[in-house]
């Protein structure tokens, strides 16, 4: 509306009004806006003669050059309780405008109106057309029970709606082609235009509303939220993270810049000069980075039920995105993290460290961690597969098709089950990033049903994997993942899946290192086959040479061979 009202009147055409009521909030809102625009120029005036000496040296004081005075329409609100009253009525204006534009306080018990801003230096506040609508004042006294003052909410003043300095910053960044930066404060804005850095604004005293956020997202996609490099700063940025968090879309951010500790950027420049404000801009981070830094720095994470806890906390963020698309981004991307500052160690076990406790060594390769089981070294012999087989159910791969099949047929299960399933390891490498898929997807959008969890995974990179398990005959031999079952039968056949899965793992470590172990440590058995095998070699060698061998070597080596086979079976049954 704002829009149209300018062109209008750049146009010298009335705007047309659709009753009475309209008109008359329209004449009214003009009378405000004439009655703040001669108030601005009262304070500028004032600011030049000798009323405001004081003001002009605390303005020299911080570097503030009269180009900047004139830019930002700076002036002085003489320290007299009705100096502007008295001049705004000779003008002609009504003591009831000037009382509705803020400018004036009327008492609650009848008494005479006096002046909102006395003693302050004045910064005018402009709207939408560049005129101006409010001020903020900031006192002179060190004793004023306010240090900065903002003109009360107005017919034309919503300070949730208006940022300082919007109108000239906007057309600096289609300028520069540079994102709007947003700063705390009017000094903070008027510093950075005297440095030549002119795209700078300032919410008026308060947190970024959702407002504000939305007429940065006009002029600038991912505008720079510049706070001091104090506790008030940081607790000013995070506030800004719940307020921009519902509201993101694709392309529509926010990014972080922290001051040096105990500076705003009128102290960094005035001490440091441009480039050192322009080097805190260059190490701007993204939302998403100073929101997981929030919330990993906020307790210690040095059990499972803290990380548990703050994996639930991150789930409750993500769902306050309403954007699709970007909620699905952010869950993906803090599963991730999540998987990498926290996945429990996986150990590959390696024969040197049977010695140890068999504990094993971690690899990494290019890749990442690699799973226990992917480093078997021996594998167990037949009469262990056999003995396997004889305990029924299906084998180690179908037990990840089943877990995994069971999720997508019941993603209620990562309620239930979240801490099983986040430290389940998946030996397939196609199944594992299933479920990475299946956990972010769910970690996203916790109410996602079997059908919308099917529709999501069927257009990921992970839609090879879900046909294959979906296809699985295994899947059929279940009833707990039929799709009528009762989630506390789900439950209980999943978790019974999950035993025999995680009972398998831990036996083949067990084989293993048994094996390792059996060869390693000197076992009688070995010893004597060794020594058998020795004697035959030797036997068949005076054989060779025309002599009679010795015919029993061969016997006892063959007995020899038996009883290590049997201790070799018999330590892997075990």
């Amino acid at each position: 509306y704002e829009a149209v009202e300018q062109l209008a009147e750049e146009a010298g055409l009335p705007l047309p009004v659709e009753n009475p009521q309209e008109a008359l909030r329209a004449q009214q809102a003009q009378g405000l806006a004439e009655a703040c625009g001669e108030a601005a120029k009262f304070f500028a005036a004032c600011l030049r003669r000798n009323v405001g000496a004081g003001a002009s040296e605390y303005l020299a004081n911080r570097d503030v050059t009269s180009a900047q005075i004139d830019a930002f329409q700076m002036g002085f609100a003489p320290n007299e309780r009705t100096a502007l009253k008295d001049y705004l009525l000779n003008k002609g204006f009504a003591e009831d405008v000037l009382v509705e534009a803020g400018l004036l306080i009327k008492p609650d018990d009848g008494g005479a109106s006096y002046d909102r801003f006395r003693g302050r230096v004045m910064f005018p506040i402009t709207g939408a057309r560049e005129r101006v609508i409010a001020f903020g004042g900031r006192a002179l006294d060190p004793n004023a029970r306010a240090k900065y003052l903002n003109s009360p909410e107005t017919p034309l003043f919503h300070k949730g709606n208006v940022l300082y300095n919007l109108a000239q910053a906007r057309m600096a960044s289609a300028d520069d082609k540079k994102p709007l930066i947003v700063c705390e404060g009017y000094m903070d804005v008027i510093a950075l235009w005297g440095a030549g850095i002119k795209r700078a604004v300032a919410p008026l005293g308060t947190a970024l509303t959702e407002n504000q956020i939305a007429l940065l997202w006009r002029s600038s996609d991912e505008p720079v939220l510049c706070f001091d490099g104090d506790r008030a700063g940081q607790g000013a940025a995070y506030r800004s993270i719940d307020r921009a968090l519902p509201l993101l879309k694709p392309g529509k951010s926010l990014s972080f810049a922290f001051m040096p500790q105990g500076q705003d950027p009128d102290d960094l420049i005035r001490e440091r000069g441009v480039v050192a404000f322009d080097g805190v801009l260059d190490e701007a981070e993204p939302l998403v980075n100073v929101l997981w830094r929030r919330e990993t720095d906020a307790q210690s994470l040095d059990t499972p039920e803290r990380r548990a806890k703050l994996k639930s906390h991150l789930r409750q963020l993500v769902k306050m995105i309403v954007d699709e698309d970007v909620r699905g981004a952010y869950g993906a991307e803090l599963a991730q993290r999540l998987e990498k500052n926290f996945a429990p160690p996986q150990n590959r076990y390696d024969g040197r460290n049977s010695r140890q406790g068999g504990q094993g060594q971690r690899r990494q390769n290019g890749k990442g961690r690699q799973p226990f089981r992917q480093g078997f070294q021996y594998a167990p012999p037949a009469q262990v597969t056999e003995a396997l087989k004889r305990r029924g159910g299906p084998s180690y791969a179908g037990r990840e098709i089943v877990l995994i099949g069971a999720l997508i047929a019941h993603p209620g299960l990562i309620e239930r089950c979240e801490s099983e399933i986040f430290g389940l390891e998946v030996q397939d490498q196609g199944l594992s990033d299933l479920l990475a898929e299946i956990i972010s997807a769910l970690s996203t959008d916790p109410a996602l049903d079997s059908a919308g969890l099917k529709s999501h995974l069927s257009q990921s990179s992970a839609a090879g994997p879900l046909e294959r398990v979906l296809n699985d005959p295994e899947l059929s031999k279940h009833k707990f993942l039929r799709a009528d079952a009762e989630i506390d039968e789900v439950d209980g056949g999943f978790r019974n899946a999950l035993a025999h899965h995680l009972f398998e793992s831990t036996m083949k470590q067990e084989v293993a290192r048994s094996a390792s172990q059996i060869f390693t440590d000197g076992d009688e058995a070995w010893k004597a086959a060794a020594a058998a095998r020795e004697e035959l070699i030797n036997s068949n060698k005076v054989s060779n040479s025309g002599r009679q061998a010795d015919g029993d070597a061969q016997t006892r080596f063959d007995d020899a061979l038996k009883r290590m086979k049997d201790t070799v079976t018999r330590k892997f049954n075990r």
